[in-house]
Protein backbone atom coordinates (compact mmCIF):
# COMPACT_ATOMS: atom_id res chain seq x y z
CA UNK A 1 0.00 0.00 0.00
CA UNK A 2 1.65 3.19 -1.04
CA UNK A 3 2.42 5.74 1.70
CA UNK A 4 -0.47 8.14 2.08
CA UNK A 5 2.06 11.46 2.76
CA UNK A 6 3.97 10.08 -0.64
CA UNK A 7 0.53 10.62 -2.76
CA UNK A 8 1.55 14.52 -2.26
CA UNK A 9 4.91 14.16 -3.30
CA UNK A 10 6.05 16.35 -6.22
CA UNK A 11 9.84 16.07 -5.41
CA UNK A 12 11.94 16.81 -8.41
CA UNK A 13 8.89 17.40 -10.51
CA UNK A 14 9.19 20.59 -12.61
CA UNK A 15 5.90 22.71 -13.22
CA UNK A 16 5.66 25.63 -15.32
CA UNK A 17 2.72 28.05 -13.85
CA UNK A 18 1.89 30.96 -16.69
CA UNK A 19 0.95 34.18 -14.99
CA UNK A 20 3.42 33.35 -12.54
CA UNK A 21 3.87 36.15 -10.66
CA UNK A 22 0.58 37.29 -10.04
CA UNK A 23 -1.88 36.85 -7.17
CA UNK A 24 -2.89 33.28 -7.26
CA UNK A 25 0.53 32.13 -9.31
CA UNK A 26 2.40 32.55 -5.96
CA UNK A 27 0.17 30.51 -4.51
CA UNK A 28 0.62 27.79 -6.69
CA UNK A 29 4.12 28.59 -6.84
CA UNK A 30 4.35 27.98 -2.82
CA UNK A 31 1.75 24.48 -2.82
CA UNK A 32 4.54 23.22 -5.96
CA UNK A 33 7.44 24.27 -3.71
CA UNK A 34 6.14 23.00 -0.59
CA UNK A 35 5.32 19.44 -1.73
CA UNK A 36 9.41 19.47 -3.02
CA UNK A 37 8.25 20.24 -6.91
CA UNK A 38 10.60 23.45 -8.64
CA UNK A 39 8.00 25.91 -9.70
CA UNK A 40 9.04 27.96 -13.08
CA UNK A 41 7.16 30.96 -13.31
CA UNK A 42 6.07 32.13 -16.63
CA UNK A 43 4.83 35.74 -17.10
CA UNK A 44 5.24 39.28 -19.01
CA UNK A 45 7.66 40.32 -15.44
CA UNK A 46 9.80 38.62 -13.86
CA UNK A 47 10.58 38.30 -10.29
CA UNK A 48 14.54 38.46 -9.01
CA UNK A 49 16.87 35.31 -8.75
CA UNK A 50 17.20 36.29 -4.63
CA UNK A 51 13.74 36.28 -4.33
CA UNK A 52 12.70 33.19 -6.09
CA UNK A 53 15.35 31.19 -4.42
CA UNK A 54 13.90 32.59 -0.97
CA UNK A 55 10.28 31.64 -1.77
CA UNK A 56 10.25 28.59 -3.53
CA UNK A 57 13.91 27.19 -3.20
CA UNK A 58 17.31 27.32 -5.13
CA UNK A 59 16.12 25.43 -8.34
CA UNK A 60 12.87 27.74 -8.91
CA UNK A 61 13.14 30.22 -11.90
CA UNK A 62 11.35 33.06 -13.39
CA UNK A 63 11.32 33.83 -17.15
CA UNK A 64 10.00 36.42 -19.30
CA UNK A 65 7.46 35.08 -22.11
CA UNK A 66 4.60 36.39 -23.89
CA UNK A 67 2.45 33.33 -24.15
CA UNK A 68 -0.18 34.76 -26.80
CA UNK A 69 3.03 34.37 -29.55
CA UNK A 70 4.13 30.81 -30.30
CA UNK A 71 8.17 31.11 -30.80
CA UNK A 72 8.14 32.54 -27.55
CA UNK A 73 6.23 29.91 -25.63
CA UNK A 74 8.47 27.27 -27.94
CA UNK A 75 11.50 29.50 -26.29
CA UNK A 76 10.54 29.12 -22.79
CA UNK A 77 10.24 25.12 -23.26
CA UNK A 78 13.66 25.51 -24.53
CA UNK A 79 15.05 27.22 -21.76
CA UNK A 80 13.19 24.85 -19.06
CA UNK A 81 14.25 21.56 -20.81
CA UNK A 82 18.01 23.02 -21.11
CA UNK A 83 17.84 23.53 -17.33
CA UNK A 84 16.23 20.90 -15.90
CA UNK A 85 15.78 18.60 -18.86
CA UNK A 86 12.50 17.85 -17.93
CA UNK A 87 8.36 18.98 -17.76
CA UNK A 88 6.24 17.67 -15.43
CA UNK A 89 3.11 19.99 -14.74
CA UNK A 90 1.67 23.08 -16.60
CA UNK A 91 -0.56 25.17 -14.72
CA UNK A 92 -2.16 27.22 -16.80
CA UNK A 93 -3.27 30.06 -14.86
CA UNK A 94 -2.77 33.11 -16.91
CA UNK A 95 -5.71 35.83 -17.32
CA UNK A 96 -7.00 39.15 -18.19
CA UNK A 97 -9.22 39.54 -15.18
CA UNK A 98 -11.06 43.02 -15.99
CA UNK A 99 -11.72 44.69 -12.67
CA UNK A 100 -15.51 46.08 -12.63
CA UNK A 101 -14.42 49.61 -10.97
CA UNK A 102 -13.00 52.70 -11.76
CA UNK A 103 -14.11 55.15 -14.08
CA UNK A 104 -13.74 53.19 -17.02
CA UNK A 105 -15.63 50.24 -15.93
CA UNK A 106 -18.86 52.03 -16.98
CA UNK A 107 -17.61 52.68 -20.60
CA UNK A 108 -15.49 49.87 -20.69
CA UNK A 109 -17.72 46.75 -19.35
CA UNK A 110 -21.20 46.78 -21.04
CA UNK A 111 -21.54 44.13 -23.72
CA UNK A 112 -23.29 46.84 -26.33
CA UNK A 113 -20.30 49.03 -26.54
CA UNK A 114 -17.49 46.06 -25.62
CA UNK A 115 -14.52 46.51 -27.43
CA UNK A 116 -13.19 44.18 -30.49
CA UNK A 117 -10.07 45.15 -29.14
CA UNK A 118 -10.43 44.39 -25.67
CA UNK A 119 -12.34 41.54 -26.97
CA UNK A 120 -9.43 40.23 -28.85
CA UNK A 121 -7.21 40.92 -25.79
CA UNK A 122 -9.09 38.59 -23.23
CA UNK A 123 -9.11 35.83 -25.79
CA UNK A 124 -5.21 36.06 -26.38
CA UNK A 125 -3.87 35.68 -22.84
CA UNK A 126 -6.63 34.17 -21.20
CA UNK A 127 -7.71 30.76 -23.97
CA UNK A 128 -4.92 31.36 -26.54
CA UNK A 129 -2.18 31.46 -24.38
CA UNK A 130 -3.67 28.15 -22.58
CA UNK A 131 -3.70 26.70 -26.25
CA UNK A 132 -0.72 27.45 -27.39
CA UNK A 133 1.24 26.26 -23.80
CA UNK A 134 -0.72 23.17 -23.99
CA UNK A 135 0.47 22.53 -27.38
CA UNK A 136 3.93 23.28 -26.60
CA UNK A 137 4.29 21.79 -23.27
CA UNK A 138 1.60 19.43 -23.23
CA UNK A 139 3.37 17.90 -26.84
CA UNK A 140 6.40 17.30 -24.71
CA UNK A 141 5.06 15.80 -21.61
CA UNK A 142 3.12 13.40 -24.16
CA UNK A 143 6.64 12.51 -25.93
CA UNK A 144 7.56 11.36 -22.45
CA UNK A 145 4.51 9.19 -21.98
CA UNK A 146 3.48 11.32 -18.57
CA UNK A 147 2.41 14.74 -17.22
CA UNK A 148 0.04 16.79 -15.70
CA UNK A 149 -2.05 20.02 -17.08
CA UNK A 150 -4.53 21.64 -14.55
CA UNK A 151 -6.43 24.91 -16.14
CA UNK A 152 -8.00 27.57 -14.30
CA UNK A 153 -11.30 28.11 -14.76
CA UNK A 154 -13.72 29.75 -12.84
CA UNK A 155 -17.40 29.71 -10.83
CA UNK A 156 -18.10 32.00 -13.70
CA UNK A 157 -17.27 28.73 -16.40
CA UNK A 158 -19.91 26.56 -14.72
CA UNK A 159 -22.47 29.64 -13.90
CA UNK A 160 -23.62 33.32 -15.04
CA UNK A 161 -22.37 36.50 -13.47
CA UNK A 162 -24.62 38.00 -11.00
CA UNK A 163 -24.48 41.91 -12.44
CA UNK A 164 -26.41 42.88 -9.31
CA UNK A 165 -23.13 42.71 -7.42
CA UNK A 166 -21.56 45.91 -9.35
CA UNK A 167 -23.83 47.91 -9.26
CA UNK A 168 -23.47 51.31 -8.25
CA UNK A 169 -25.92 53.95 -6.93
CA UNK A 170 -26.82 56.86 -8.87
CA UNK A 171 -25.96 55.23 -12.32
CA UNK A 172 -29.08 54.80 -14.80
CA UNK A 173 -29.73 51.02 -15.48
CA UNK A 174 -28.46 51.07 -19.10
CA UNK A 175 -25.12 52.30 -17.48
CA UNK A 176 -24.12 50.28 -14.90
CA UNK A 177 -20.79 48.19 -14.88
CA UNK A 178 -20.87 44.60 -15.70
CA UNK A 179 -18.78 41.64 -15.46
CA UNK A 180 -17.23 41.78 -18.92
CA UNK A 181 -18.60 39.00 -21.16
CA UNK A 182 -14.73 37.61 -22.18
CA UNK A 183 -14.47 36.40 -18.90
CA UNK A 184 -17.67 34.15 -19.16
CA UNK A 185 -16.33 32.89 -22.46
CA UNK A 186 -13.11 32.45 -21.70
CA UNK A 187 -13.72 30.32 -18.41
CA UNK A 188 -16.43 28.55 -19.85
CA UNK A 189 -13.98 27.39 -23.05
CA UNK A 190 -11.29 26.64 -20.96
CA UNK A 191 -13.23 23.63 -19.45
CA UNK A 192 -13.94 22.35 -22.69
CA UNK A 193 -10.19 22.84 -24.18
CA UNK A 194 -9.81 20.41 -20.98
CA UNK A 195 -11.92 17.55 -21.96
CA UNK A 196 -10.61 17.76 -25.04
CA UNK A 197 -6.95 17.55 -24.09
CA UNK A 198 -7.86 15.06 -21.52
CA UNK A 199 -9.08 12.58 -23.97
CA UNK A 200 -6.71 13.53 -26.65
CA UNK A 201 -4.03 12.75 -25.01
CA UNK A 202 -5.02 9.93 -22.18
CA UNK A 203 -3.12 6.95 -23.76
CA UNK A 204 -0.23 9.02 -23.69
CA UNK A 205 -0.28 9.13 -20.01
CA UNK A 206 -1.17 13.49 -19.74
CA UNK A 207 -3.83 13.86 -17.76
CA UNK A 208 -5.40 17.04 -18.08
CA UNK A 209 -8.02 18.90 -15.21
CA UNK A 210 -9.79 22.05 -14.54
CA UNK A 211 -10.22 23.91 -11.26
CA UNK A 212 -13.12 26.70 -10.85
CA UNK A 213 -12.18 28.58 -7.99
CA UNK A 214 -14.43 31.65 -6.90
CA UNK A 215 -13.67 35.33 -6.08
CA UNK A 216 -10.54 35.55 -3.46
CA UNK A 217 -10.57 38.77 -1.22
CA UNK A 218 -7.87 41.09 -2.11
CA UNK A 219 -9.10 44.06 -0.65
CA UNK A 220 -12.34 44.97 -2.65
CA UNK A 221 -14.80 47.26 -1.08
CA UNK A 222 -17.10 46.25 1.58
CA UNK A 223 -19.86 46.88 0.00
CA UNK A 224 -19.01 44.71 -3.37
CA UNK A 225 -17.53 41.91 -0.47
CA UNK A 226 -20.99 42.12 1.08
CA UNK A 227 -22.94 41.50 -1.91
CA UNK A 228 -21.00 38.82 -3.03
CA UNK A 229 -20.72 37.07 0.51
CA UNK A 230 -24.80 36.44 0.16
CA UNK A 231 -24.44 34.54 -2.96
CA UNK A 232 -22.31 31.86 -1.11
CA UNK A 233 -23.12 29.52 1.73
CA UNK A 234 -19.94 29.68 3.50
CA UNK A 235 -21.10 33.43 3.93
CA UNK A 236 -17.58 34.71 2.69
CA UNK A 237 -15.05 35.21 -0.24
CA UNK A 238 -12.08 32.67 -0.62
CA UNK A 239 -8.68 32.95 1.24
CA UNK A 240 -6.07 34.12 -0.92
CA UNK A 241 -4.18 30.40 0.05
CA UNK A 242 -7.46 28.27 -0.04
CA UNK A 243 -6.64 26.79 -3.30
CA UNK A 244 -3.45 25.73 -2.47
CA UNK A 245 -5.23 21.98 -1.61
CA UNK A 246 -6.72 21.82 -5.16
CA UNK A 247 -3.39 22.54 -7.03
CA UNK A 248 -1.80 20.04 -4.84
CA UNK A 249 -3.95 17.44 -5.23
CA UNK A 250 -4.59 17.54 -9.27
CA UNK A 251 -0.58 18.26 -9.62
CA UNK A 252 -0.02 15.10 -7.60
CA UNK A 253 -0.26 11.22 -7.79
CA UNK A 254 -3.12 11.78 -5.40
CA UNK A 255 -5.38 12.63 -8.83
CA UNK A 256 -4.09 9.58 -10.83
CA UNK A 257 -7.21 8.44 -11.60
CA UNK A 258 -8.94 11.68 -12.80
CA UNK A 259 -8.61 13.16 -16.01
CA UNK A 260 -11.04 15.84 -18.11
CA UNK A 261 -12.49 16.79 -14.66
CA UNK A 262 -13.89 20.50 -13.15
CA UNK A 263 -12.83 20.70 -9.46
CA UNK A 264 -15.64 23.70 -8.53
CA UNK A 265 -14.09 25.45 -5.07
CA UNK A 266 -16.21 27.79 -4.85
CA UNK A 267 -17.64 28.09 -0.96
CA UNK A 268 -21.31 26.33 -2.19
CA UNK A 269 -21.91 29.39 -4.74
CA UNK A 270 -22.73 27.49 -7.64
CA UNK A 271 -25.09 24.92 -5.48
CA UNK A 272 -27.70 28.05 -5.60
Amino acid sequence: MQNFPNLFDLTGRVAVITGGTGLLGLQHASAIAGAGGIPVLADIRQLPADVMRERFGPDAISLVGDITKSDEVSALLDVVLKKFGRVDILINNAANNPKVEGPSALEKSRFETFSLDQWHADLAVSLTGSFLCSQVFGAEMARRKGGVIVNLASDLAVIAPDQRIYRKGGVAPDQQPVKPVTYSVVKTAILGLTRYLATYWAEAGVRVNAISPGGVFNGQPDEFVARLSQLIPMGRMAHLNEYQGAILFLCSDASSYMTGSNLIIDGGRSCW
